[in-house]
């Protein structure tokens, strides 16, 4: 069974917490390795283990809802969650696309990557304007020192500022 635990938030009744952050027990993620064979060529018993995964993913859902954990706390455990499934389910493909599928897919786009992604458009942004107001590189070498494409640069030229 895949537990995380945060104090008091009923994911899991163990103690299993580290400076008051929700923690991943990886231990307990072994206790279905040994049925993985099982789990890959029984689809009925791979529904229920995608079910126990889903079940998580809602209970963590909720606690960020409820803003017992943070968006950040929420992703790390789903990230070593899915790095946990895909180590230990290799050689069993469907547990791999069953599991790993839903790890995966609960990490598309949370509040915590967009969040991550705006602060790093800012400061590529704001590197290349520093960079252009200093007047000593190219158009070229900015937007490749910057991450920027060199359309932006030339916009940010434009305008003068972020």
């Amino acid at each position: 069974m895949m537990c995380a635990y945060y104090e008091g938030a009923g994911i899991y009744s163990g103690r299993y917490f580290f400076k008051g952050l929700v923690a991943v027990n990886s231990v307990l993620y072994f206790s279905h390795e040994k049925n993985f064979k099982v789990y890959n060529s029984n689809e009925q018993r791979l529904a229920e283990l995608k079910a126990e995964y889903r079940s998580i993913l809602e209970r963590l859902d909720k606690l960020e809802q409820e803003g017992i954990i943070g968006a950040f706390d929420k992703r790390t455990i789903i990230e070593l969650s899915g790095d946990v499934i895909r180590e230990i389910a290799q050689k069993y493909e469907n547990v791999q696309k069953g599991i790993g599928g839903m790890m995966s897919g609960a990490l598309l786009e949370t509040e915590a990557r967009k969040i991550l992604n705006r602060g790093k458009d800012e400061a590529e942004k704001e590197t290349a304007l520093r960079m252009l107001q200093d007047g000593e590189l190219s158009i070229d070498k900015i937007a490749k020192y910057s991450g920027l494409v060199i359309k932006e640069v030339e916009e940010l030229a434009k305008l003068g500022t972020v």
